[in-house]
């Protein structure tokens, strides 16, 4: 009963070096991007320029995320652009309702 099966073959396969390379290097960029972050969360005043600094680099570690890990970064342009266009009208949405959010303050009783 305790015996192994001979007659399954695993076979070992040897690191790819240039992958595991890839891989600490787009994480060396998110740590670095995340670094500029906390590093301006604590410098700055809170504003629009933190907050629009805080967007940005959001945007460029999504970049990454989705182009390395999900593989769309050697996709068709047909299919980055589906997935683009719904994004930009979702940024568009939430900065119209933080506008609108923020003029109930303006507002006289």
């Amino acid at each position: 009963m305790g015996e192994l099966d001979e007659t399954s073959s695993v076979a070992y396969q040897p690191a790819d070096k240039s992958k595991i390379r890839k891989l600490w290097m787009i994480a060396l960029i998110l740590a670095i991007v995340t670094a500029i972050e906390f590093v301006l969360a604590t410098v700055l005043p809170r504003g629009p320029l933190l907050y629009f600094t805080f967007v940005a680099l959001t945007i460029v570690k999504a970049f990454y995320i989705v182009a390395e890990f999900m593989h769309l970064k050697g996709e068709v342009k047909t299919l980055i652009w589906s997935i683009l266009i719904p994004i930009i009208f979702v940024v568009w949405l939430i900065i119209a309702l933080l506008a609108e959010g923020a003029s109930i303050f303006e507002l006289k009783f």
